[in-house]
């Protein structure tokens, strides 16, 4: 095989890899990491980027909620002023 068709195989596989690590997999394992006073920091370090995020600016206090899904199931973290103050979660052991 001609090395230039070697490295572009190697770089796929490399893109590929790096792309299947930023997903990080959901379980109730991380899931029970997650307690509550916690930053978006903290959480996103455990669980990664949510799939949606919702955000309330209310008069006297900030409420954003971090919501993942994997399959039929999710993952609901609300903040208040930026702390985890509940979590709900349909994943089962």
């Amino acid at each position: 095989m001609n090395m230039s068709i070697l490295r572009i195989i190697f770089a796929v596989i490399f893109a590929i890899a790096l792309a299947s690590c930023s997903n990080k997999r959901i379980t109730k394992a991380n899931v029970d990491e997650v307690t509550e006073n916690m930053s978006k920091k903290q959480v996103e370090s455990i669980l990664g980027p949510p799939t949606e995020i919702d955000n309330k600016d209310f008069l006297v206090m900030k409420k954003t909620t971090y919501t993942y899904r994997q399959g039929k199931d999710s993952v609901i973290i609300v903040f208040k002023d930026d702390r985890l103050q509940t979590k709900e979660s349909t994943l089962s052991d």
